[in-house]
């Protein structure tokens, strides 16, 4: 795209987004209302903009916004699954909204049919694999027919959901989202931790002890509410600038932090993330000789997780066990397939390793004489009349599974542990050692969290399932460390699995004195994780990339890993796709 189209191309989003923002403040009535808007969607179909922008207008008009979120953030800091919650929220939110407009703007259920109709065409297929996807389906189909032709559990809470039509209570809809969550998501979330009263007995201070920075910085997706996350960004930011009496100076995604702030970073860490099960003479030397370049300025943190690691409980190590449960459920869920999975991966390495054993036989010109072949002695010009047999060597393997675990993974938290968990079954299976590892990034600190070790043996493989996501990601840094983890090993061949999104990004805490190096993010982050690779490729180490992420971060991914990446969009086909890289590592 030329520079002329490029800025065309701006120009016309910065008109759409004007256009949006006008229309959402003529329907709030506040014209200082910011709110992130779905201008995306314009290019699909701009009545789906159109609708976001009413809608969301609408809500901030005749509700409290601010309680309506906040109820949100405890629901899920108390456990709650976050898409299927705020997927219940805006069906709620429409329905009581949406009603009261058209009595003062007759024109909004055709935008509003005109957008169902639309969203229904073109994300049909993805809604329809989530339980709150075809809620909402039923939801559409509802407004756009009149009629309800749904499952008897979903037409139960669809009928919950319409009752808000013409409600003027904030705390009205929260009870129904409460409710619906409470019965149709998760029926043993009261049991654990309480009823909507508990909920919103969570104060402010409690909310303080969990880093929701990382949380509220993820890109804004459909099924989040960008006002309440907006909103409680710059509460909640305030709230732990004033606990930890930071001064931070923000520049280009670059933190500038005082001395008295260094000197609690290691304690934080600890808290947050679990101790370290490195010495500090250890961490030093692995810092001294892997943080330079790019990194320079970064700390590497290696732990075995804040449940094992344990300070003291806590908000995050309440958060780490309750994922724990979420991922062994959705295990549960799918226990079939998973099994499935490991069966096919395990039979494709086993069956690789033997092939690699086999002795292998050819024609030469020396070796053991073949009598059949005599007859060749001077009537052709072949002298190939013996065979030889080359005894191959039983190299042995290891294999290092690195999982991107930031906040951009949250939603896939449990497809991602599911994946690092069949992957592993499958080679403790084949007697092949391997090491997991999670990485996310935190100030300068990149925390390298260890699931399973080398010489454990398969019983340690569920610990994968304490996989959970949050802050941001330094993949280079990562990358670069698990080199030096496979360097360690004394196995002849060693092979790197990246379980990633294709989206480096982190936000750099620079420290007194510091170089103040270049803001971890972009086309920058990019080229160095490709950098990285490429380093461990040419030292012999095999390195594949496995796709978990949005489809529009594919061409990050395909530059980073090149040829050697695998997109898996359903987790059947996770072990044929997987398998067939590493049969060709270990035969070839």
């Amino acid at each position: 795209m030329g520079e002329r189209e490029e800025s065309l191309h701006e120009e016309q989003k910065a008109e759409v987004e004007n256009r949006m923002r006008n229309l959402l403040w003529t329907v709030s009535g506040d014209y200082g209302l910011d709110t992130e808007l779905d201008i995306a969607s314009f290019q699909k179909a701009k009545d789906i903009s159109i609708y976001d922008a009413i809608k969301k207008g609408a809500f901030a008009r005749y509700f409290d916004t601010e309680a309506f979120g906040l109820y949100l953030v405890k629901k899920i800091y108390l456990g709650a699954e976050e898409a299927p919650l705020v997927g219940i929220a805006q069906l709620c939110a429409d329905s009581a909204s949406i009603d009261r407009l058209t009595q003062e703007r007759p024109g909004v259920p055709d935008i509003q049919r005109s957008a169902f109709e639309s969203i229904l065409e073109h994300d049909f297929r993805r809604m329809n694999e989530s339980f709150q996807g075809r809620m909402k389906i039923a939801y559409m189909r509802s407004v756009l027919s009149g009629e309800e032709h749904a499952e008897r559990r979903i037409a139960q809470e669809l009928s919950k959901i319409k009752s808000l039509k013409g409600s003027r209570d904030t705390m009205e809809i929260i009870r129904c989202v409460d409710e619906i969550y409470n019965r149709a998501i998760d029926r043993g979330f009261e049991r654990r931790v309480g009823n909507l009263e508990k909920v919103l007995s969570i104060s402010v201070s409690e909310l303080k002890d969990y880093d929701w920075q990382d949380y509220l910085r993820e890109e804004a997706e459909e099924a989040r509410l960008e006002e309440y996350v907006r909103q409680m960004q710059n509460n909640l930011t305030r709230m732990l600038e004033e606990d930890s009496e930071e001064k931070e100076k923000r520049s280009g995604g670059v933190i500038l932090l005082d001395q008295e702030a260094v000197d609690k970073m290691y304690s934080y860490m600890e808290l947050n993330y679990g101790r370290s099960y490195l010495s500090e003479k250890e961490q030093e030397q692995k810092n001294r000789r892997l943080c330079r370049g790019a990194h320079s300025d970064c700390s590497l943190y290696y732990t075995d997780g804040i449940l094992k690691g344990l300070v003291k409980v806590n908000a995050q190590s309440e958060l780490a066990a309750r994922t724990k449960e979420m991922n062994l459920r959705f295990y549960r869920q799918h226990r079939r397939i998973t099994r499935q999975n490991i069966e096919v991966l395990s039979a494709i390495l086993k069956r690789a390793l033997v092939a690699r054993n086999e002795d292998e036989e050819f024609l030469s010109e020396y070796g053991k004489i073949v009598p059949n072949r005599l007859w060749r002695l001077g009537r052709a010009s072949e002298k190939k009349l013996f065979l030889r047999t080359i005894h191959r060597e039983s190299s042995d393997f290891a294999v290092e599974v690195l999982i991107d675990a930031s906040g951009s993974q949250r939603n896939r938290t449990s497809q991602v542990a599911l994946q690092g968990y069949i992957l592993s079954e499958a080679l403790s299976n084949a007697g092949i050692p391997h090491q997991v590892m999670g990485f996310c990034s935190f100030w300068d600190y990149t925390v390298m969290r260890r699931f399973r070790d080398y010489d454990e043996d398969a019983s340690a493989n569920e610990q994968i399932f304490e996989f959970y996501a949050s802050a941001n990601n330094r993949d280079g840094l990562a990358v670069r460390a698990a080199g030096d983890s496979l360097d360690g090993r004394p196995e002849e061949h060693k092979i790197l699995i990246v379980l990633s999104d294709g989206r480096p990004n982190d936000i750099i805490v620079n420290r007194p004195n510091s170089k103040n190096p270049t803001p971890y993010f972009g086309d920058y982050a990019v080229k160095d994780t490709a950098y990285e690779v490429r380093k461990l490729r040419n030292r012999g180490i095999a390195v594949l990339g496995v796709f978990a992420g949005e489809e529009k971060d594919l061409g990050a991914e395909r530059r980073i890993f090149g040829k050697d990446f695998a997109y898996i969009r359903e987790i059947e086909n996770f072990s044929h796709v997987v398998g067939r890289y590493l049969r060709k590592q270990i035969i070839d």
